[in-house]
C-alpha cells in the first residue's frame, strides 16, 4: 500500500508539473499574441490599448517588448519598432539641435523642448501635455538596438542609423546630469539612478561597436557620478537631489544597475545592499514587488514588470527557486484570456488613494504590453 500511495503522489507531481508548464507556455504564447496584435502598421507598441492614456508609445517600454520579440524570434516586429525610432529621432532632431544651441548660450530651456517620452503610433509628438522630459528611454535604446543587433547580426545598423545613434549620443553626452523625470514620471527636480543606468548602459553597449573613447570617458564619468552622488547607507539610492546635495530613497528600479545594463556587478556590495533592502521593504512576501514607499499611484499596488525583474535577478544568481515563486504569481494575475495588468490592488500602500484613480482614469491599465514583454524575457532566462 505504501508503494502504491508513493506512486501515486508521484503520479500528482508529474501531472502538475506537466499542468503548470502547460498553462505557462500558454501565457508566453497569449503574450506574444497580445504584442503582435497591440504592433501598429509603423511598428510602435501601444502601452495599453485599453488605457486612455497609455495609448501611446513609449520609447522605454517598446525597447524591453521588442527585446522579447527577438528573445522569441520575432525579429520582424523588433525590427520595425526600431525603424520607426529611427523615424522619430530623424524627425525630431531639429530639437537636439536647438538645445545644444541654447546650451552653449546659456539660454534657458523650456521643458518640452526636450526629446519626448511617448509619441502617438504614428510618431508625432502628442498634443496633450505630460512629464516628457525622460532621459532613460533614449540610454535604453542603444542597449536595445545593440541587443537587436547581437541576436539578428544585423551590424549593417550601425552604419546605415549612424546620424541618427550620433544625434542620441550627443543628446545624452550634454544633458545625463540635468534632473528629470524618472521612469514613473515623477520627481523633476531630481537626478535618478535608474535613469542614469539606462544612459550609462546603453552608451555602454552601443560604444561595443563603435569603439570610441569619447563615449568611454562618458561612461565611467556617469558611472563615478552614481558611486560619488547616488550612494546613502552602503547602497544605492533611488535619486540625487541637485537642490540639498543629498541622495534619497529606494526604488525597485534600481535592479536596472545590473538587468540590463549591467553598469555595476550582481556582485557588488552597494547593489547586493540595495536587493536587501528592496526585498525587505518593496516585496511582498506572498506577493510581488512595489515601485516605492511614496507610491500612491491606483494606491501603489504591486507590479508585473519589477516582480519579473527581481525574478530576473534570482535567476542569474543561481536561486531559481525564488524565481519560480515569483514567476507563478505572475501568472496568478493574468486574467481568462491571458491579460497581464499593470499592477495589482492586493497589498496596497496607501488604499486611500485607490478609488482616486479609479473615478479618475479608469480601472488599471490591461493588458500592459510591458508587462507581457518582460514576463516573455524572465521565462526566456530561467
Amino acid at each position: 500500500m505504501l508503494i502504491l500511495f508513493e506512486n501515486y503522489i508521484s503520479l500528482i507531481t508529474i501531472f502538475s508539473n506537466l499542468r503548470r508548464q502547460n498553462e505557462t507556455m500558454n501565457l508566453v504564447d497569449a503574450s506574444i499574441k497580445i504584442i503582435l496584435k497591440n504592433q501598429s502598421k509603423y511598428g510602435s507598441y501601444i502601452a495599453s490599448p485599453n488605457f486612455k492614456q497609455y495609448m501611446y508609445c513609449w520609447i522605454r517600454d517598446g525597447v524591453f517588448i521588442a527585446y522579447a520579440m527577438d528573445l522569441t524570434g520575432h525579429h520582424k516586429s523588433s525590427r520595425l519598432f526600431h525603424k520607426w525610432v529611427i523615424l522619430v529621432i530623424e524627425k525630431y532632431s531639429w530639437k537636439v539641435k536647438r538645445l545644444l544651441k541654447k546650451l552653449r548660450r546659456r539660454e534657458k530651456r523650456e521643458e518640452n523642448e526636450y526629446l519626448h517620452a511617448r509619441y502617438t503610433l504614428e510618431g508625432h509628438e502628442a498634443s496633450t501635455p505630460w512629464p516628457n522630459k525622460q532621459f532613460d528611454g533614449y540610454g535604453a535604446w542603444l542597449w536595445g538596438l545593440t541587443e537587436h543587433i547581437k541576436i539578428t547580426g544585423e551590424e549593417y545598423l550601425i552604419d546605415k542609423h549612424s546620424d541618427q545613434i550620433k544625434v542620441i549620443i550627443e543628446y545624452l553626452a550634454n544633458f545625463w546630469n540635468e534632473p528629470s523625470y524618472d521612469c514613473w514620471e515623477e520627481n523633476p527636480g531630481k537626478i535618478h539612478t535608474s535613469t542614469l543606468a539606462c544612459v550609462a548602459g546603453g552608451l555602454s553597449h552601443i560604444n561595443n561597436y563603435l569603439k570610441s573613447n569619447e563615449v568611454s570617458e562618458l561612461v565611467n564619468k556617469i558611472i563615478s557620478f552614481i558611486k560619488n552622488k547616488c550612494v546613502i547607507g552602503g547602497r544605492f539610492a533611488k535619486f540625487y537631489d541637485p537642490h540639498i546635495n543629498e541622495a534619497k530613497g529606494i526604488d525597485a528600479s534600481l535592479l536596472w544597475l545590473t538587468y540590463p545594463f549591467k553598469v555595476f556587478k550582481p556582485e557588488d556590495p552597494l547593489f547586493r545592499n540595495t536587493i536587501a533592502l528592496i526585498e525587505k521593504k518593496l516585496l511582498e512576501p506572498d506577493g510581488g514587488v512595489h515601485r516605492h514607499l511614496e507610491d500612491t499611484y491606483y494606491g501603489g499596488g504591486e507590479w508585473i514588470i519589477l516582480s519579473a525583474w527581481l525574478a530576473w535577478h534570482y535567476v542569474e544568481i543561481g536561486r531559481k527557486e525564488k524565481a519560480w515563486r515569483l514567476i507563478e504569481w505572475i501568472e496568478s494575475t493574468a486574467d481568462d484570456q491571458g491579460n497581464l495588468p499593470e499592477q495589482v490592488p492586493h497589498h496596497l500602500l496607501a488604499p486611500k488613494h485607490y478609488e482616486h484613480w479609479v473615478k479618475k482614469w479608469g480601472p488599471i491599465a490591461k493588458p500592459l504590453l510591458w508587462s507581457h514583454a518582460m514576463y516573455i524575457i524572465l521565462k526566456e532566462k530561467i
